[in-house]
């Protein structure tokens, strides 16, 4: 074999090396750029599938809570035998679901105080300058004295949760109740100089303990030109199963993002040492999904869980 074709045959060797080479390359390339591809692929479809997984839970719980709702309130004896009374509907808790571009509103509410606590929570509060809604019991002691004044001169809101908090009493009669309103009514009048135009009923306005129509009850704050809110997102602090603050944050915020307005029952007790710890993370979560925190005013859409029929 002569020198020119060592040289050809040379040349042929190094272009079958050269598209080899090329061909390692080209694979090399469109594997990475395969798997790239595809673990970009995975996360959005993962990510997409957690948001519609959320949608539909969110969904399922509302529909859940509304049919629950409306299971107890008709299953409860001073409602159902009392065709006065009407259940908040299913139509309107859906007029106040938000949509995403709603600025949705928070009310966080204390019932039971003034306690120990009280002016942690007040301190608490303070911190983040939210202002919330105390609904308070009657208690005479110099600490509560001052946790009653405390509570209006830092602009919160203070409405009355009866007097003695006794379900045996306040809803023995009419005139049971009436006699234990003013007394509250009166007593945070003395220690603030704040006529309260504000009630939560014992139990909520669905109670099922009352021996007395609640539509006379109804009426009778109606006649006294008082408002009266129960709440449509629970904290779970009120069970006698003691929840984690890490639960109380997260029975919360399950349902603060489903409504344009949420009245968030919560407790002022010497024993819910767990709210008064979840309450500082909480504030911090519901403020960073842009929500509004608010004390209940004039302008605060009613959340009832009965109210009078208009029929």
């Amino acid at each position: 074999m002569n020198e020119t074709d060592n040289a050809e045959q040379i040349r042929q060797q190094r272009k079958k090396v050269g598209r080899v080479h090329r061909m390692k390359k080209f694979i090399t390339g469109f594997l990475i750029f395969w798997t790239i591809f595809s673990i970009a692929a995975i996360v959005i479809l993962g990510i997409f599938s957690y948001q519609m997984y959320r949608k539909v839970d969110d969904l399922n719980r509302t529909v859940r809570l509304l049919v629950e709702k409306q299971s107890s309130s008709s299953g409860n004896k001073s409602v159902s035998s009392d065709r006065s009374l009407e259940t908040n509907d299913v139509e309107s808790d859906i007029e106040n679901l938000a949509d995403e571009s709603d600025i949705r509103k928070v009310y966080l509410t204390f019932d039971d105080g003034p306690s120990k606590n009280t002016g942690k929570i007040l301190d608490i509060l303070d911190d983040y300058n939210v202002k919330a809604t105390f609904f308070v019991n009657g208690r005479t002691d110099e600490h509560s004295q001052k946790m009653y004044k405390r509570i209006v001169d830092e602009g919160h809101t203070i409405g009355m949760h009866s007097y003695t908090h006794n379900y045996s009493q306040v809803y023995a009669s009419l005139s049971s109740f009436k006699k234990d309103f003013f007394r509250i009514q009166n007593l945070i009048y003395d220690y603030t100089g704040v006529k309260s135009d504000l009630y939560r009923f014992p139990g909520g306005s669905s109670n099922q303990v009352s021996d007395t129509s609640m539509s006379d009850l109804i009426r009778f704050l109606n006649k006294e030109n008082v408002r009266y809110f129960d709440w449509n997102v629970s904290s779970g602090d009120a069970t006698s199963n003691k929840e984690s603050s890490d639960e109380i944050i997260e029975n919360v915020m399950r349902d603060v993002v489903k409504y344009k307005t949420s009245v968030v029952l919560m407790h002022d007790a010497a024993t819910k040492d767990t709210t008064v710890k979840a309450l500082p993370e909480l504030i911090q979560r519901i403020q960073k999904e842009g929500d509004l925190i608010l004390p209940i005013d004039e302008n605060t859409r009613l959340i009832q869980h009965v109210s009078l029929s208009n029929k």
